[in-house]
């Protein structure tokens, strides 16, 4: 219940504009058709930005147990892409807001959300949002996958 009263002052406060900017993104890198795998990115955490609270951004390859184009050396390729295209000025974007949230005090929380947001800019090719405890389970069962190899 927390998450949803955080979710809707969330969106009231922070998440549209941020979504809009990645939808924005995301509308700009289909426009040029070679664009499309970094637009549907885009859509993805757009809708992180509207909803974060109880949700998080994973690698695909935790989830999967598998390499895929957006975990491997081409998504890595089209991260670079990404973030010289639209990223660095949606990072700044986030930034922005999580400074002037945090500056608030009592949005603390949000700017938070804002920071992580952020951060996944960086790298958005090969995620996926998940719930968090979906997360924290794809994470232990990969450690779990590690250390079997490593025994």
């Amino acid at each position: 219940m927390l998450s949803l009263a955080a979710n809707i002052i969330w969106f009231i406060v922070n998440g549209w504009h941020l979504a809009l900017g990645w939808w924005i993104a995301g509308i700009l890198m289909c426009l040029t058709i070679v664009g499309i795998p970094w637009g549907i990115a885009a859509f993805r955490i757009g809708w992180l930005a509207v909803w974060p609270f109880g949700r998080t951004a994973i690698d695909r390859e935790l989830i999967t147990g598998r390499d895929d184009l957006g975990t491997g050396t081409v998504g890595t390729i089209g991260n670079v892409l990404w973030f010289v295209l639209a990223g660095w000025w949606l990072a700044i974007w986030h930034l922005l807001w999580a400074i002037a949230d945090f500056l608030t005090i009592i949005l603390i929380p949000f700017s938070i959300q804002a920071f992580k947001l952020a951060g996944l800019v960086l790298a958005p090719i090969g995620k996926e949002i998940v719930p968090v405890e979906v997360a924290d389970e794809a994470r232990r069962r990969a450690a779990g996958r590690r250390l079997d190899r490593m025994g």
